[in-house]
């Protein structure tokens, strides 16, 4: 209980330090709004006392009312007075309030983009994509919600409590004392009812990013789901974790939604303690303990009632602001969590630059001139060197693990020149896409070297060396926009002209002219309005465009028919020629004028050479090939 409590309090405090960093002026003046705003609206009962005086004083002389009139109304004009300040100040806050809490949530919103973009493909591996979207939804709500009415109210509530206090003892500390058992009830009875509708609703917070995850896990599988008739399996599932939902919803709105009705009652009980103990004191001619020095008279024990109210009103207010200030921080807390994520390390300081050549001699060029190179410091002498990127790409005894459990790849050594194709087969789970993540540094190795055209690849920066890479991955993404947008999303200053050659060379083109609006038609981010072999042309066309010395292709034409792969695969090789390419396939056909072949089981590397080489040794690969054994 002390860690959670401990922990909530280090979120808020982390919050306020976002809040003031954001908005360094506009917070503190919102602040002093609300303080002044809290401490007008402490004051009726001064007035009140001084008018009851007044009234007590006239009845006691018999003085008419014409006579009391202008010291009552003396009293009435300042009072107005006040209320048309708070009134002044009260709009000012709330329309400040507004735009700080919409501005503050944009501009976590956008840190939090900035910082999800940093992180390794290992989180996103680890993590739902419900969840992550979670933390733009939910919990960003959850915090509005704090930050917009737990938080004003709060602060609000507790000036207002400390300034009636201090009111209070002032005139009587006797009537005050009574006041504060009464609050004393209700503090006891908020902690404990509260403390558990606490619990609660961070459980309901968890809960409700578990749900979006089943709920988006199941919406991108749905086609899976009914090809197997698992829909009864998936609505048990749904259950299983919406039940989990209800039951935490369910408890904390339970509490929640009892104590109000309590807290009602115990101030009723309080006001009438008020005046019986008022009444009392009058009665028995108690000494009247203050700071005033005032006696008991209805001057001091009217204004008590109405003090009684608001003191206990400002405490319950404070209630219903618990359970929002309670979901506001677990947000916060889920929040923060991504933030701290480390962002992928990248210790790299080769980079890729424009390059020409003068007498035979690279140098930097500060336009795009064609020619790439890397740019190499060298911290021993402070030089700088200019490698020509070729796309060479050298594994040494590689080793590597998603855990220290389990290794997947073992004593891996290879190389890929420029102008050849090197292709990788085997059953699932052999190594192949481990391979091509390690060469784009999706994940680093554990041991051994991969060097770039002999450039240690630990040393180059990753945004340079994914730059020289074109990547087709099994599972086309494609992104709402049109057909050229997403063609160019290879390379963004790539023209028109470009675009449509890169299409046609990834033999795209055909049936983008058909469509409605040619290049200019719109996709929806799923590619719903293509087929999955176009879905994976446009991902070549892509990749074509970028135009990179090395390509990695997984599956590339795992979704396109015979007759439209061998359409592409006169344009891939047109695409390859003079580039270094890896290959991953099933199908075996699509592998054969690849200049080695690499047979990959569980992790090792089991035989490699030419198609008509491996053929001939009668291997595994001839077994793959001849249909002997299956890759599975």
């Amino acid at each position: 209980m002390k860690n959670r409590t401990a922990g909530m309090l280090d979120t808020v405090k982390r919050l306020i330090r976002y809040m003031f960093r954001f908005y360094p002026v506009m917070l503190p003046v919102i602040i002093v709004f609300i303080l002044a705003n809290a401490v007008i609206s402490s004051l009726p009962s001064i007035f009140q006392q001084n008018v009851v005086a007044v009234m007590e004083e006239a009845w006691g002389t018999g003085a008419s009312w014409e006579t009391v009139q202008p010291a009552v109304m003396h009293f009435v004009y300042i009072l107005a007075g006040l209320y048309a300040v708070s009134l002044i100040l009260g709009f000012a806050y709330n329309q400040l309030m507004a735009l700080f809490t919409q501005g503050f949530l944009d501009k976590i919103r956008r840190e939090m983009f900035e910082h999800m973009e940093s992180l390794p493909i290992r989180y996103f591996d680890t993590h739902k994509h419900g969840d992550i979207m979670s933390h733009y939804t939910n919990d960003v709500d959850a915090m509005r919600q704090m930050i917009s009415q737990a938080f004003p109210q709060l602060l609000i509530s507790a000036i207002t409590i400390v300034s009636i206090l201090c009111i209070m003892c002032y005139y009587s500390i006797p009537m005050a004392v009574v006041i504060l058992l009464g609050a004393a009830v209700t503090v006891t009875i908020t902690k404990k009812i509260g403390g558990k509708s606490a619990k609660y609703f961070m459980a309901q917070q968890k809960a409700v990013a578990r749900t979006e995850g089943v709920v988006e896990e199941m919406i991108n599988g749905q086609k899976v789901v009914k090809v197997f008739n698992h829909e009864m399996q998936t609505q048990q599932e749904f259950d299983r974790v919406n039940e989990e939902l209800f039951e935490a919803a369910y408890e904390a709105n339970r509490y929640s939604n009892t104590l109000m009705p309590i807290l009602n009652n115990v101030n009723y009980i309080v006001y009438v303690m008020v005046a019986v103990m008022g009444g009392v004191f009058l009665e028995l001619n108690f000494p009247n303990l203050s700071v005033s020095g005032l006696p008991f008279s209805i001057a001091v024990i009217v204004p008590f009632l109405g003090m009684s109210r608001q003191f206990a009103g400002s405490i319950q207010q404070i209630s219903p602001q618990i359970n929002s200030t309670v979901m506001g921080i677990a947000g916060a807390a889920r929040v923060f969590a991504l933030l701290d994520e480390q962002p992928e390390a990248d210790e790299g300081y080769v980079e890729l630059v424009n390059a020409t050549e003068k007498n035979g001699v690279l140098e930097e060029a500060h336009e795009k001139t064609g020619l790439w190179a890397w740019k190499h410091p060298h911290q021993a002498d402070g030089t700088i060197t200019y490698t020509p990127l070729k796309g060479n790409i050298q594994f040494y005894d590689v080793d590597f693990s998603y855990n220290p459990d389990k290794v997947i790849l073992h004593n891996i050594t290879l190389y890929g020149k420029p102008g050849q194709k090197i292709a990788f087969v085997g059953a699932t789970g052999a190594g192949k896409t481990t391979i091509t993540n390690l060469i784009n540094r999706f994940y680093d190795i554990a041991d051994g070297k991969i060097r770039y055209d002999g450039i240690n690849i630990n040393k180059i920066k990753k945004s340079s060396l994914r730059k020289s890479l074109g990547i087709i991955l099994q599972d086309t993404v494609l992104f709402t926009g049109t057909v050229m947008d997403n063609i160019r999303y290879g390379r963004l200053d790539a023209t028109d002209e470009e675009c449509i050659a890169a299409a046609k060379l990834a033999g795209a083109d055909g049936f983008i002219r058909h469509l409605p609006q040619g290049y200019n038609t719109m996709l929806a981010g799923d590619g719903s309005s293509l087929s999955q072999g176009q879905c994976q042309l446009l991902a070549i066309a892509r990749c074509a465009v970028a135009d990179p010395p090395v390509m990695i292709m997984d599956e590339a034409t795992s979704s396109i028919d015979t007759r439209t792969e061998q359409i592409v695969q006169a344009g891939m090789d047109r695409l390859m020629n003079g580039r270094t390419v890896f290959v991953i396939a099933h199908r075996l056909s699509t592998v054969k004028n690849s200049n080695v072949i690499i047979v990959l089981d569980h992790g090792h590397i089991i035989e490699r050479g030419t198609h008509d080489e491996l053929i001939a040794a009668k291997g595994q690969y001839y077994q793959l090939y001849t249909g002997a054994f299956e890759l599975e």
